[in-house]
């Protein structure tokens, strides 16, 4: 049971690291993207405002959701690997 509470505790940890980093570099591309447009549109408006609408943007999008498969897909493949190898 320690062993599983160690695994549990370590695997958040090591997740949650990966999921800050990726979400970070995601925003960071992002950011570096709109502000490339924000050049080849003639520059349309305030920057800084433009540039903010389009995070804002961003925090509903897609690829943003998916960034939590960080989360999802290990512990569904660690559990599967525990459940076929223990009750198969």
């Amino acid at each position: 049971m320690a062993a599983l509470a160690k695994l549990v505790v370590i695997g958040f940890i090591v997740l949650t690291i990966i999921y800050v980093c990726l979400s970070l570099y995601s925003r960071s591309v992002r950011k570096g993207k709109l502000e490339e447009w924000w050049e080849e549109e003639g520059r349309p408006g305030d920057r800084e405002a433009y540039i903010e609408a389009g995070l804002k943007d961003y925090e509903g999008s897609l690829r943003r959701k998916l960034i939590w498969g960080v989360y999802i897909v290990p512990v569904a493949v660690i559990g599967a690997v525990i459940y076929f190898t223990n009750f198969h």
